[in-house]
């Protein structure tokens, strides 16, 4: 199942893509709005998701770069082993995978994440997030959903 890698990949080009527009066209902190409930604002996460242990110090950069390197390996073994059969599975894992990369890469070369979609109402905003945020979400979404559906009897 290592041939849904080309989902992962895609996943990657259009996160980086992205980040790397974010970071070309905008200011940190500047806001965009395209609708009235979602705009683009340029962040930098230090943390993990909801900017979890983004004051720590400077230890976390180190510890979400060897929790990714060995997810991402964890998920390639399993992806390695699953039967042909399971393609929701093995699209839902590539999807993780590719999130997981794509951050991964940002911790890498800047030491933090770029995030730049905003979702909100009114003064309430749902923490920024980015396209490999989003992947990461519809991949464990697609793996619930995956649980949930009936199996043939054995």
């Amino acid at each position: 199942m290592l041939r849904w890698l080309w989902l992962s990949a895609g996943v990657i080009a259009l996160d980086q893509a992205t980040k790397l527009m974010v970071d070309a066209s905008m200011r940190l902190y500047q806001s965009i709005e395209l609708v009235p409930f979602f705009q683009l604002t340029y962040l930098r996460n230090q943390g993990a998701a909801f900017s979890f242990l983004a004051q720590a110090g400077g230890w976390q950069r180190w510890f979400f770069i060897v929790l990714a390197v060995a997810a991402s390996g964890l998920i390639c073994r399993w992806l390695a082993r699953l039967d042909r059969s399971k393609v929701w599975e093995a699209a839902a894992w590539a999807l993780v995978l590719g999130g997981a990369l794509g951050n991964l890469i940002d911790r890498v070369l800047y030491g933090y994440v770029i995030d730049f979609l905003d979702a909100y109402y009114g003064e309430w905003h749902f923490p920024a997030f980015n396209v490999a945020d989003s992947a990461i979400t519809v991949g464990v979404a697609l793996l619930l959903l995956d649980s949930f559906r009936p199996r043939p009897a054995a």
